[in-house]
């Protein structure tokens, strides 16, 4: 059965009007299992309008009560995790146990906006002038959107509108076509957690809705993360209309294995950081930088029976390592690439095509591939593939290694893997990269620091969620004062309380 799935706007899931839909499918078995609408002009007005409606009741809600309502959808996305999780692997593919630590990444940013009374304190100086005080106030923008990718479809969004609408900000989300049954599920729980209705509202569509938001006048900022060509033009558009907008673009993200480092933690790491979730992640390492042959011909000997013995499968499947690509238009491309590789030289040590799953032969399947020799001219270095295919590069010495991963044009994550602590310092103290692991392969910061990468990986000044996520939801205000009398009370007996 082909389920038709609405838009969720002022706290009601409302049904799409502008005839327009998009097929959502079960990427393991290549079927079709739903219909998304895609959002004319008119429906993006009226999420808009829901959310600047319940703006002002909302920005007027104490810190402390904001917070709250981010404590209870807390309690409540913790005991439905599952429930989420199962959505998540029906619609994108990723195995269960990866969805439900996407949903723990993002259970991590609502903690954090937990404490918006604490980071929303602002700043106060006694006598800035004789009987003259300075206070700096920090205030919510009003409307802001998110527009985010299929790879996370929980995450992302929780990336950005616990921390939005913490700082007294409605949002208005317009999530992934290809998986958009999470956005809505998080809608709901927000409603049972108590937040008003209009305050998060669920808009889905294609670029229609996308530039309806860039363009909308009571927009005040918008929040994205996708590929690089995306994030550019989202940023210049936005930015064009007055918008504040962090876009976060795409990756090509390296892994240095020394000389000295441990191969086995290496490869381990590699095999997690390379084919988990199919390399369908920003943060995934798609370049092994062996530097020396010998540490190259050691690496690819220990990968290549660990690539090769990747348990492929449905999401839901028990023992699975890996699933599927999220679409066939996305398989073909990942396919494409492995071409392109094999046409340019690069020495193809474990081929992922032509997998087959047994109960699941319509699915998006490409097992897990790896590359030796690869070089920088080759377009499966060059260019983000989003896919199960790991590249070796070799190179001679650390230098060269350093210099490689600067003369990217992406900046997003970068890892070493050594013994040495100068080398390590040296890399993390030089590398024009946002996010640096340290015998740490996929270096996320948790959510009370900032994501956000350099160069073409991040369009704009600030990075997402931690304190970051703060001063792009807020606007500074300060405010300067004088009190030349005093104003006196009678006694009040009462336990004082904050209301």
């Amino acid at each position: 059965m082909i389920q038709d799935i609405p838009h969720y706007i002022a706290g009601q899931r409302v049904a799409g009007r502008s005839g327009r839909s998009s097929a959502v499918f079960n990427p393991a078995l290549g079927e079709q299992s739903g219909r998304v609408p895609l959002a004319d002009v008119a429906e993006v007005d009226a999420a808009v309008a829901a959310a600047q409606a319940a703006f002002p009741a909302w920005a007027a809600v104490t810190p402390l009560n904001r917070a709250r309502v981010m404590f209870r959808f807390r309690q409540l996305l913790e005991a439905k995790a599952g429930e989420l999780a199962a959505i998540i692997s029906a619609e994108h593919g990723k195995v269960l146990d990866d969805a439900r630590g996407e949903i723990t990444r993002g259970l991590e940013v609502v903690e954090f906006a937990t404490g918006i009374p604490q980071l929303l304190k602002g700043e106060f100086t006694e006598n800035v002038g004789t009987n003259v005080d300075s206070t700096g106030l920090r205030q919510p923008l009003g409307v802001v959107a998110g527009i985010t990718p299929f790879n996370f479809p929980a995450m992302v969004p929780m990336w950005m509108f616990p921390v939005a609408i913490a700082c007294g900000n409605t949002f208005v989300l317009k999530p992934s076509e290809r998986d958009p049954g999470a956005a809505l599920f998080l809608a709901d729980l927000l409603a049972e957690a108590g937040l008003p209705a209009g305050v998060f509202n669920v808009v889905h569509g294609d670029k229609v809705a996308v530039d309806a938001l860039l363009d909308h006048p009571q927009v005040q900022a918008v929040s994205f993360v996708g590929s690089t060509p995306i994030a550019r033009y989202l940023y210049g558009r936005g930015c064009n209309n007055g918008k504040r907008v962090q876009a976060l673009g795409g990756a090509k993200n390296h892994m240095l294995v020394m000389p000295d480092a441990d191969l086995d933690q290496a490869v381990d790491a590699l095999m997690g950081a390379a084919y988990g979730s199919a390399g369908e992640r920003c943060m995934a390492i798609s370049v092994a930088v062996a530097v020396g042959d010998a540490t190259a011909d050691a690496l690819v000997a220990k990968l290549k029976p660990r690539v090769e013995a990747l348990r492929v499968g449905a999401g839901d499947a028990a023992g699975v390592e890996m699933g599927p690509l999220v679409s066939a238009a996305h398989r073909d491309k990942v396919l494409g690439y492995i071409e392109q590789g094999i046409a340019a030289g690069a020495e193809l040590v474990v081929d992922g095509r032509g997998l087959r799953v047994a109960g699941c032969e319509g699915g998006y399947f490409v097992g897990g591939t790896l590359f030796d020799h690869v070089t920088p001219q080759m377009s499966i270095y060059r260019e983000e593939i989003f896919g199960p295919v790991l590249a070796v590069v070799r190179v001679a010495d650390y230098a060269t290694a350093l210099a490689l991963v600067n003369e990217h044009e992406f900046g997003n994550g970068t890892a070493i893997f050594t013994r040495d602590g100068d080398t390590a310092r040296h890399f993390a103290a030089h590398v024009q990269v946002g996010m640096v692991g340290v015998n740490v392969p996929i270096p996320v910061p948790m959510a009370f620091h900032s994501f956000g990468g350099w160069k073409a990986s991040l369009f704009g000044d600030h990075h997402m969620h931690g304190p970051e996520g703060v001063r792009f939801y807020t606007r500074l205000k300060t405010v300067t004062s004088r009190w030349p009398t005093g104003i006196r009370a009678g006694a009040d007996f009462v336990m004082p309380t904050m209301k």
